[in-house]
């Protein structure tokens, strides 16, 4: 019953963006669907879904899915944040201070503006905060590696994966994207992307394979380099 209320509760939070959002292809499971939610319930690897959940939020433009991504893993990680003037005496990690001044120099907000986040772009964002971000393109790997590294992560407390990949190649529309995981059910050999974009699209269950086919595609944006993966975790003391 905790994992149905656990569940009904992420589903409400997402339920007034899911109203009008895209159908899902065949191979995607919706998060809200009683299928879905008997994939969390048998999920050994969920340590991610619950500090994410109470983190989660939607990008604040459509350029915005790679800052969401890192907004909620900073927030759930418990990354030190900077001053909000908005929430004082109170500090938080938001879309709009998870950039600055400095972090222009890594991807600059007018260029974020147009063409979102590159994988690499992210893992340097991660880097500036102080985090370990393990950047993984998906054409220099297996699928069977990326299995691996991912249900790691989602094993382990502390640990966060963020995906980067192609829409279309999920049967869904249509660019690049990027959002966290939350889980991975081993029976069903399938990921729980907890997408950013819930005017868009509902948190989705896919299968590994699915995945990273969709991460092994070329980002024009970023060199000609594959889409791929960030584990993200605090540096060792």
């Amino acid at each position: 019953m905790g994992f149905r209320w656990i569940g009904l509760a992420f589903a409400l939070a997402a339920g007034a963006a899911c109203a009008d959002s895209l159908p899902l292809p065949d191979n995607l499971v919706d998060f809200n669907s009683t299928q879905g939610e008997h994939y969390l319930i048998e999920a050994g690897a969920s340590a991610d879904y619950f500090p994410l959940a109470s983190q989660f939020v939607t990008q604040k433009t459509q350029a915005y899915c790679g800052i969401a991504s890192l907004t909620m893993v900073l927030n759930a990680i418990g990354a030190p944040p900077p001053s909000t003037p908005e929430y004082e005496p109170y500090k938080y990690f938001t879309q709009d201070n998870v950039l600055n001044d400095e972090t222009d120099a890594i991807l600059p907000r007018e260029v974020l503006a147009r063409i979102g986040t590159t994988l690499d772009q992210l893992g340097a964002l991660v880097a500036y905060r102080g985090l370990k971000g393990e950047v993984h393109h998906a054409g220099d790997e297996t699928l069977e590696a990326f299995r691996a590294n991912a249900r790691a992560a989602l094993s382990s407390g502390g640990h966060y994966v963020i995906v980067n990949y192609l829409r279309k190649s999920l049967g869904q529309q249509v660019g690049g994207h990027i959002s966290p995981l939350g889980a991975y059910d081993e029976k069903q050999d399938r990921f729980l992307i907890m997408d950013v974009a819930r005017y868009k699209y509902p948190p989705v269950w896919v299968s590994a394979a699915d995945l990273y086919a969709a991460m092994n595609t070329v980002d024009v944006v970023n060199a000609g380099k594959t889409r791929g993966y960030v584990v993200v975790s605090k540096k060792a003391p």
